[in-house]
């Protein structure tokens, strides 16, 4: 069936999430490298747990305790007042460079965005890149109350949408959201902004492996849960070519 929609993945996916490090790194010289790659670890493994537990709390409260959990390991000391200050970076994330082109060459789909963010702090990241224009919608996990990978997520998307499964494209970045919604039946795209050759490279290359490497390694790579992406590509803007294949893109 034709793709009539586009949803994208926010974090690491249409924004990076390794822009925080500018504020980190102010807040506490000297450590914004490892205060970001802990946090993120954490603030992912939070919304696991939570779900797991059954106890639900938005992205903005995860967001904060995950950078509290940082901070306390690392003998951090911050008011909350400083670890809000800080938290709110995740509002401002820097837009990957081709982000715009791609949204722009896609506009004859209907485009969104299906994020475990907050409303409010979507709402923010997507005003402070100036791409609500270009958007239809921007859903979040809020609206039903569980994260992602919970395939209630991805119903919730196609119920949104008035579409089908395999009308909807979806485009991640993030080996966990790969999965679950490969598992639900999407048709997936992968971001592989790093080759799986360049982090084997680094990996092998480097005397020690700092955050920002194991990060890589963890993070940036898929998930061996046996639900791949159908497809993996190296920009947003490789989005455009690939829709434009038609059913020839997915050999299913």
């Amino acid at each position: 069936m034709t793709i009539k929609a586009v949803v994208f993945d926010a974090y690491g996916t249409l924004f990076d999430v390794q822009s925080v490090a500018r504020v980190t790194d102010a807040a506490f010289p000297g450590h914004g490298e490892v205060i970001t790659q802990i946090w993120r670890l954490k603030q992912l493994e939070y919304t696991w747990l939570r779900a797991l537990m059954g106890q639900y709390a938005d992205f903005w409260t995860v967001t904060q305790d995950s950078l509290a959990y940082t901070l306390d390991t690392l003998g951090l000391v911050a008011t909350p007042e400083l670890v809000a200050q800080i938290a709110e970076a995740y509002d401002a994330l820097a837009l990957y460079p081709e982000a715009l082109e791609a949204l722009d060459a896609l506009a004859p789909l209907r485009l969104a965005i299906f994020s475990n963010g907050s409303p409010a702090m979507l709402g923010r990241l997507v005003a402070q890149a100036g791409i609500e224009s270009r958007l239809e919608t921007v859903i979040s996990v809020d609206e039903i109350g569980v994260y992602k990978p919970d395939p209630r997520g991805y119903r919730h998307v196609e119920a949104r949408l008035g579409l089908g499964r395999d009308e909807i494209l979806f485009v991640s970045s993030n080996g966990f959201d790969i999965a679950g919604a490969r598992a639900h039946g999407f048709r997936v795209a992968r971001i592989a902004r790093l080759p799986a050759d360049a982090l084997r490279r680094e990996l092998a290359g480097a005397a020690t492996i700092g955050p920002a490497l194991m990060f890589k390694a963890l993070r940036l790579r898929p998930e061996r849960l046996g639900f791949d992406a159908d497809v993996t590509i190296a920009a947003l803007t490789d989005l455009v070519a690939l829709v434009a294949q038609g059913e020839d893109a997915w050999g299913r």
